[in-house]
């Protein structure tokens, strides 16, 4: 009896030894805690639902049932292996794919996630860009947003969330027009600090283990990202997301004290996925925008499309407002372009596109903003005359410098003609630009060939007419 007695005390030392000392994965995992949030997680939700649906005007979404439809699967395994203290039964996750090239994905409060194909183009596997979703996804499930706004004195009532929203939906119009021009996707996301970044990257790697990921994936992801920039200075996911430091270890630090699951999903569907956004077999052809013949192109959002005969402007017109940044009104068979760094052209399909790796436009106005080294409103306009010229010999200038008014400011108006690399037919550029508060130069450039100035010009007198900017 004393014999069985101590074999007993024998196994349930040697459970216990098991799983404190052999199987340290239940109680070594970090342990997060949710920051003080004054705010309701009915707020997270209804900011999150009013992000969104700027998101879904401005940015190209994919409708495509297949994609949706795999993109959702992934999206649905992650919520389930949110640890139980920070699952909200009222969040509404959704996820949705972007048609944009640059390497990003961001996800807003109470749930929306809006996944980039060139976040996807750019992973080597599902784990990979199931990473940077579960990082996402971190970020709602510890309520960041509001979380942040709670710390900040800035707002102080529940009554100015909208201020939140502010802040979510993007910052002042150079901030705007340049994230807006790489498809906006930073613009929608609050810019985290090093502490929210480590515990998203945390929860982050937990979430993938609960769900059948290597965590690890997640810090390879990262290192793809921070080193591909495209010559174009740092990856916009970077620039929303700062490296906290020490990332990459951190991360595999904790997927040291994590057990995977056993049901590993397959990379198989993943990859045709990758095919499909790539023009393989069975590729998602998107919505048409082909308005006739011509060079074949990117449309807008880096989706196919074709330079072609785009037509006169329509007679009806629509406002087109950037998070009260800036405002101005266009006819509405125009659309928002992808443009420079700091740019946004605003044009009808058939009027942009890719020729031999070179973004061509034939019609519409692009709106933006440069760096200026003088205070003087008319050297600054030289000096984004001649930056304009290094890139196109065939500009002249066709008339003086004018004095103008744009967004009730003082302004400048030069006129100008170019030959298009397109065709060699000559074309019309009308440059009008202004000072902002903080210095830099404000400008827009109409642009048409000459035979269809006439019928686009009360479009672009319009456009500069009715600009407002708020910076």
């Amino acid at each position: 009896m004393k014999s069985t007695r101590n074999q007993t005390q024998r196994r349930i030392v040697m459970t216990l030894f098991a799983i404190l000392v052999l199987s340290p994965l239940a109680f070594s995992q970090t342990k997060l805690k949710a920051h003080p949030n004054k705010y309701r997680v009915e707020d997270d939700v209804a900011l999150g639902r009013q992000a969104a649906a700027e998101v879904e005007q401005k940015l190209r979404i994919i409708r495509d049932e297949e994609i949706d439809a795999y993109i959702n699967e992934v999206g649905r395994r992650l919520v389930q292996a949110i640890p139980p203290e920070f699952q909200q039964p009222a969040f509404q996750y959704s996820f949705k794919v972007v048609a944009a090239r640059d390497i990003n994905a961001f996800a807003l409060p109470g749930g929306p996630m809006f996944v980039q194909t060139g976040m996807i183009n750019a992973a080597k596997r599902e784990g990979e860009m199931a990473g940077v979703m579960a990082h996402e996804i971190s970020h709602v499930a510890l309520r960041h947003a509001t979380a942040q706004a709670t710390k900040s004195a800035k707002w102080q009532t529940l009554g100015q969330l909208g201020a939140i929203g502010g802040a979510v939906l993007g910052g002042g119009l150079g901030s705007i027009i340049g994230q807006g021009a790489q498809m906006g996707a930073g613009a929608f996301v609050l810019k985290y600090g090093r502490e929210f970044e480590t515990e998203a990257d945390v929860l982050g790697a937990q979430i993938l283990a609960r769900a059948g990921y290597d965590p690890r994936d997640l810090s390879e992801m990262f290192r793809t990202i921070e080193q591909t920039s495209g010559g174009s200075g740092q990856p916009q996911w970077m620039s929303s997301h700062p490296n906290p430091g020490n990332r990459y270890a951190r991360i595999e630090q904790e997927a040291k004290m994590l057990q995977i699951s056993k049901n590993r999903p397959s990379d198989e569907e993943f990859m045709h996925i990758k095919s499909r956004l790539a023009g393989g077999a069975g590729a998602y052809r998107g919505e048409s925008t082909e308005t006739g013949s011509g060079s074949s192109g990117r449309g807008s959002s880096g989706a196919p499309g074709r330079i072609g005969n785009p037509g006169p402007p329509s007679q009806n017109y629509r406002v087109y407002s950037n998070n009260n940044a800036f405002s101005v009104e266009i006819p509405d068979n125009w659309r928002e372009v992808p443009g420079g760094e700091s740019s946004i052209w605003f044009a009808p399909d058939g009027a942009y596109g890719e020729v031999n790796g070179q973004a061509i436009h034939t019609h519409g106005v692009l709106l933006g903003v440069a760096r200026s080294q003088s205070q003087d409103l008319r050297q600054s306009i030289q000096q984004l005359l001649q930056g304009f010229k290094q890139n196109n010999p065939n500009l002249r200038q066709q008339g003086e410098y004018q004095r103008a008014t744009l967004a009730g400011r003082e302004a400048g108006y030069v006129p100008l003609s170019n030959k298009s690399i397109l065709n060699g037919e000559q074309e019309s550029l009308e440059v009008i630009a202004t000072k902002m508060r903080n210095g830099s130069l404000l400008f827009i450039i109409a642009l048409a060939p000459l035979r269809d100035l006439q019928a686009y010009r009360p479009s672009f007198q319009r456009f500069a007419r009715s600009l407002q900017i708020r910076d």
